[in-house]
């Protein structure tokens, strides 16, 4: 929300000192708002978003929304966890449709609590015992967003590297994959494999995600990298994410369905992928 505001006041060319002023607020209160350090009761929201020109109803009362929000349960990780760790978990729990492309690991949502052991201790193979518990505890805990009530729509794109990496063992690897094909069947989760044998894939060199809310203009493009993730809110890297998300899926094998609804054996496509995957294992 923090975010949003920054942004709406960037585009008018209002300062900090100007904009508070409208609602009361110093610039250096308004400041602590925008960096999402402290809430700001709605009456005062409002009024802000109408000092900057903004006329979508639908965009204001979902920043109502997230201003009213009680804060998540990712909070009560802050001493074992990044603040981009949070703020993913935070992403997640406000998103209406996530989209994700994985070209190494398997997605964090879809990962079973063995391969996220393993994960943790071939990234920090110096972690402690209860280093591995509290990110086991963290990892599982994101899970739960995909069978929620109100669970958003999940679409990931995985390549096939991702199954053929060796920090776990056969063993665990056969028993994600079974796992993954389960949860692809929830009605709200499509998920796609890109083969080795695609063609070529757009120059994108690192995991990314689209949140995607209630209003376009909330959508938000997450970068994961070892030295820190990055958001990004503008209109021209969401689209271009947009982009390249839409031609993975082209590239990528047809999704896994529910057995029920397969109409051939012999349809090349992300479950025959994750079977032979199975049988090579």
């Amino acid at each position: 929300m923090g975010i949003e505001l920054r942004r709406l006041r960037d585009a008018v060319r209002m300062t900090a000192a100007e904009a508070g002023a409208y609602v009361g607020m110093s610039g250096a209160h308004l400041g602590h708002v925008e960096s999402g350090r402290t809430p700001i009761p709605e009456d005062k929201l409002r009024t802000l978003l109408a000092t900057y020109g903004c006329e979508s109803k639908t965009f204001t009362e979902a920043l109502v929304a997230w201003s009213e929000a009680p804060r998540g349960w990712w909070y009560q990780h802050k001493r074992d966890t990044t603040a981009y760790a949070r703020d993913l978990a935070e992403m997640e729990s406000m998103a209406t449709h996530l989209s994700e492309f994985q070209p190494v690991h398997l997605p964090g949502l879809l990962q079973t609590p063995e391969y996220v052991k393993a994960l943790i201790q071939a990234t920090y193979p110096d972690s402690s015992t209860a280093f591995t518990e509290r990110g086991l505890e963290f990892r599982l805990k994101r899970q739960e967003l995909l069978t929620r009530h109100s669970a958003p729509t999940y679409h990931a794109i995985i390549h096939e590297a991702a199954f053929q990496m060796h920090f776990v063992d056969t063993a665990i690897m056969r028993r994600q994959i079974v796992h993954i094909i389960e949860v692809a069947r929830l009605p709200h989760i499509t998920l796609q494999i890109v083969p080795f044998r695609s063609g070529t894939l757009p120059a994108v060199g690192t995991p990314f995600a689209i949140f995607c809310g209630s209003d376009p203009a909330l959508s938000t493009i997450y970068l994961e990298h070892d030295v820190g993730s990055v958001f990004l809110h503008d209109h021209e890297h969401i689209t271009r994410y947009g982009e390249i998300f839409n031609r993975l899926a082209t590239l990528a094998l047809p999704p896994v369905i529910p057995e029920s609804e397969r109409v051939s054996y012999s349809t090349r496509d992300s479950f025959s992928l994750l079977q032979h995957l199975l049988y090579v294992l």
